[in-house]
């Protein structure tokens, strides 16, 4: 469902909450576009544990594969000392 911005400056946070207990997620356009979306907080805190699943997944994916390296502390400050200067 997506929400117009015109009609959220008029009716306000409201019709976001009525639209959530139906829908997992509401849209809002601006000039027609869909700019953004709002979910609740059960939903969002889901996605970001599903983000988070993958990263893990894809760093073991990487070590399993050899594509990763193994540093001090010390190494790894200066490396990111020299990205940061870049």
């Amino acid at each position: 469902m997506v929400i117009p911005a015109n009609d959220l400056k008029i009716k306000g946070v409201s019709i976001i909450e009525t639209m959530l207990e139906k829908l997992d997620e509401v849209l809002i356009s601006i000039r027609g576009k869909n700019r953004f979306v709002v979910v609740d907080m059960q939903r969002y805190n889901y996605l970001r544990e599903c983000e988070l699943e993958k990263a893990l997944r894809d760093a073991q994916e990487d070590i399993a594969n050899g594509h990763s390296r193994v540093l001090s502390s010390k190494e790894h400050f200066k490396e990111l000392d020299r990205a940061l200067r870049d």
